[in-house]
């Protein structure tokens, strides 16, 4: 809609311009990210190919110059024959068409989306708590138990913290480097979802009395109640990934791994998701979106990108490929395809489909989202290069289907 409306992000005109992270992140198959980049490749993606032409050393990561890699994608959706480039605002949903405006959707069209699939169906707030693979905890110092013996008695897993180690960890948590909210980033904190430093910085017990409290579970190791106490909620069915209940945050990356290193359990801890809180529009994919990512009862209604509840470059691009060759086959008159569940890409669709519609938050890739081995090795890179192996076969045979359509 730029320039006929501006957002307060963008700072240009061009298309595909970065307005956070110039990082695609990294191009390494033994990497979330970097797998999901190369099952991309073979479904021939145009911006992969552009974020390549314009980038800049970065080690592992695909980092690229922003204005370059802008300019090349704004060149070549000019440049086709069969596009033509409308700039207004649109204020309804397209039918048949593909919806991909990001956490900065404007005003008017969050509206129209709000009415077509229900009011409920759209969030502006986007508070997400870290979370960590399953593998990397250390067991012997967590527990399993529900508050009170509730659910199934053992739903969660409980950090126990003494008074020492609470002491220390709210000094760190206090003490820690956080992230500063952009200008359009600007989040009036709800008082029922605060980062957890700023609870902490309200008093050293506000966390204890918050989502540290410890009344209705016993620590089976000393037979009575912690002094304090981390819950860690199971995030998917297998148990692969688990959610520290209450700890959205707005500490730095680094920070977050530092501190929440602390707890007792989690010396280790490989985050699979790091805790942020910010302003964004998304969906709740789930309750309102088919398994394509379509309005339920209008098949050609695409969404894509980080309005669908994915986070991240490569999975906004990933979702708006799928949408493309989506649409063309419904053009068609031809069914809609979703890539395996044993690819990334089609990990993150069973998420978007599959999760919790109550508690939906926003994902960006990880191996724990894929389903698990068969006889999986222990050594976690072997089993994250099998993983890639089996992903990267999928998504081939997937390709060919595509592409022979």
């Amino acid at each position: 809609m730029r320039p006929a409306a501006r957002t307060p992000a963008h700072q240009t005109d061009l298309l595909a311009e970065l307005v956070c992270s110039n990082s695609f992140k990294s191009v390494e198959t033994s990497n979330a990210h970097g797998l999901l980049k190369a099952e991309l490749r073979l479904l021939g993606s145009l911006l992969l190919r552009c974020a390549d032409e314009a980038s800049v050393p970065g080690g592992a990561a695909l980092a690229v110059d922003r204005t370059v890699f802008a300019r090349r994608a704004t060149e070549l959706v000019t440049g086709h024959p069969n596009v033509t480039l409308v700039r207004e605002e649109a204020v309804d949903l397209p039918s048949p068409g593909v919806v991909a405006t990001g956490p900065l959707t404007s005003d008017r069209l969050a509206q129209a989306i709000a009415h077509r699939l229900g009011a409920g169906s759209l969030a502006f707030y986007d508070a997400i708590a870290p979370i960590v693979s399953d593998d990397s905890l250390d067991r012997a110092r967590l527990f399993a138990a529900s508050r009170y013996g509730k659910g199934g008695g053992d739903d969660y897993l409980n950090a126990p913290m003494s008074e020492a180690d609470y002491g220390a960890f709210i000094d760190a948590l206090t003490s820690a480097d956080r992230y500063q909210a952009h200008d359009f980033d600007g989040v009036p904190y709800f008082e029922g979802c605060l980062p957890v430093e700023e609870m902490a910085a309200r008093g050293r017990d506000a966390l204890r009395f918050g989502p540290m409290k410890p009344v209705g579970l016993v620590d089976p190791a000393t037979g009575r109640m912690p002094f304090a106490v981390v819950q860690l909620r199971r995030e998917d069915r297998p148990g692969q990934m688990w959610n520290l209940v209450g700890f959205q945050t707005r500490l730095r990356t680094g920070e977050q791994q530092r501190v929440f290193r602390m707890v007792p359990g989690l010396e280790r801890a490989e985050f699979l998701r790091h805790g942020s809180i910010h302003r964004n529009s998304y969906l709740n994919t789930p309750a309102c979106l088919s398994p394509h990512l379509a309005v339920k009862d209008a098949p050609a209604t695409l969404f894509a990108g980080q309005l669908t509840g994915i986070e991240g470059y490569t999975e906004s691009l990933a979702t708006g490929l799928v949408a493309g060759l989506n649409l063309a086959r419904l053009l068609r008159g031809q069914a809609p395809l979703v890539p395996p569940r044993e690819t990334m890409l089609g990990a993150l669709y069973a998420y978007l489909h599959e999760a919790d519609a109550k508690a939906f938050q926003p994902m960006n890739a990880n191996f724990g989202l894929l389903p698990p081995l068969a006889g999986a090795p222990r050594d976690k890179a072997k089993r994250k290069a099998l993983l890639a192996e089996r992903a990267l076969e999928a998504m081939r045979s997937f390709a060919r289907t595509i592409h022979a359509s």
